[in-house]
């Protein structure tokens, strides 16, 4: 459904990004920020679902600072390895990325609104685009190291999605998150663990996912496409 593109990053970085174009024009624009794993076939899925929802949306590969390319799979040894090519990377050059991405996605005629969708790694990096970047809504799900930066004012509408058996994310934290930022909404997942919204690891929670997935679709059509009262009647 897709098609891949190339993107320069504000530093000279050359990456390559996954674009789904919906059946119809749109005005709005969704960039994906993939987890641990690049943007492997789960995150192009979830690309094309967003253009099957009316939304151009588009996967910056930001692993390809590393290896252009890489796509991981959900067993211990590549999430090992990709845990260290983030680490290796680390935020900020894969904000620059990010950056790249949503000025890419906003130049367009005419001018499209942006929005991120982030999940782990890329929920982290959907926490620090609404405090940094200039996006027009953010959405990050389970993002591990969003309490390491509640100093940070969004500068833009936020939700965030957690699982409540998550064992990489303490409930203290997310607690902290609440605390902090009472205008952001947080959502908690009871039965859910990690990476809940993927159906490629054990953790997939269907019905978590699909409450997160409307609340989520709900949340950037309003704040992308104006669409608040037609988001409303359609959650009913």
């Amino acid at each position: 459904m897709g098609a891949h593109v190339q993107l320069i990053a504000s530093d000279g970085n050359q990456f390559g990004a996954y674009q789904a174009e919906p059946s119809t024009p749109s005005t709005s624009t969704v960039v994906i920020i993939q987890e641990i794993f690049g943007v492997n076939r789960h995150i192009r899925a979830v690309t094309d679902y967003y253009a099957t929802q009316g939304f151009k949306a588009i996967a910056p590969g930001l692993f390809d600072r590393v290896q252009p390319g890489i796509q991981l799979n959900y067993n211990s040894a590549d999430a090992s390895r990709g845990m260290q090519i983030a680490t290796q990377i680390g935020l900020e050059k894969a904000l620059l990325d990010v950056a790249a991405t949503i000025q890419h996605a906003a130049q367009t005629n005419p001018p499209h609104k942006v929005g991120v969708v982030g999940f782990c790694y890329g929920g982290t990096l959907a926490w620090l685009s609404a405090t940094r970047l200039n996006p027009a809504a953010a959405v990050g799900y389970y993002g591990g190291q969003i309490a390491r930066f509640l100093n940070e004012k969004p500068r833009c509408p936020v939700m965030l999605h957690f699982g409540g058996k998550d064992q990489h994310i303490p409930a203290s934290e997310i607690q902290k998150i609440q605390q902090a930022h009472p205008e952001v909404p947080v959502f908690v997942y009871p039965d859910a663990g990690h990476g809940f919204n993927c159906d490629q690891r054990p953790d997939y929670n269907a019905p978590a996912a699909a409450q997160a997935r409307e609340r989520t679709l709900a949340f950037l059509r309003e704040h992308l496409s104006g669409e608040k009262q037609k988001a409303v009647i359609s959650n009913r």
